[in-house]
């Protein structure tokens, strides 16, 4: 063997010997930092699925809210003008449940997401009061053409079902107990007056 063999040899001898890949993947260093990954990204996900169902109640709460602040705006104008003293009974006992419900939100809302009326979301408004003007537009015609109780019982009666099923989609949406029994109170409130109004839009 001649001098440089033996210097290979030797240098053989003492090289670290690589370690395979699989011994890498194999190792308990490794297998904490990849759990540490998997549950941060689990959270991750959780916590995003988490804020996008809370901003969707929010939104649902605050558009629920805003339909309701406007029917109790229309009722004001033209709850006066019904001539029936039934109608203008039931009409007066619906405003009394939304205004009962309307504080009732605004206090658990601020509660839950800090809200402040007038600083809702434009688009949400925007819809909330092109429902309103369509409301009001229906109950002008109908006063001036001199049918205004039919069309106020039965614009109630819709207005009544839209609400309630506003309320049952949020109180299907959310978790919050306080918010669930408003919508259950105002819920079973507003259905026993539903049959009222429907049954004098049907009267002949």
């Amino acid at each position: 063997m001649d001098g440089q063999d033996y210097l290979n040899q030797i240098a053989t001898s003492v090289r670290p010997e690589k370690k395979s890949r699989l011994s890498l993947l194999s190792s308990p260093l490794f297998k904490v930092i990849a759990i540490g990954v998997v549950l941060f990204i689990i959270i991750m996900i959780v916590g995003s699925s988490l804020s996008g169902s809370r901003a969707g109640t929010k939104d649902q709460a605050i558009s629920l809210k805003l339909h309701i602040d406007n029917t109790l705006e229309v009722i004001s104008t033209y709850q006066p003008r019904v001539k029936s003293s039934g109608l203008r009974s039931s009409s007066a006992s619906l405003y009394s449940v939304l205004s009962n419900t309307s504080r009732d939100l605004t206090n658990v809302m601020t509660e839950m997401y800090e809200y402040k009326s007038g600083k809702e979301d434009k688009k949400l408004v925007d819809v909330a009061d092109l429902e309103r003007d369509e409301l009001e537009a229906s109950l002008s015609e109908a006063m001036i053409n001199g049918i205004l109780d039919k069309i106020y019982a039965s614009r109630m009666a819709y207005e009544i079902s839209l609400i309630t099923t506003r309320e049952a989609n949020l109180y299907n949406a959310t978790s919050n107990k306080s918010l669930m029994e408003i919508l259950e109170t105002s819920y079973n409130s507003l259905n026993n007056l539903y049959t009222e109004f429907e049954e004098f839009s049907g009267a002949k």
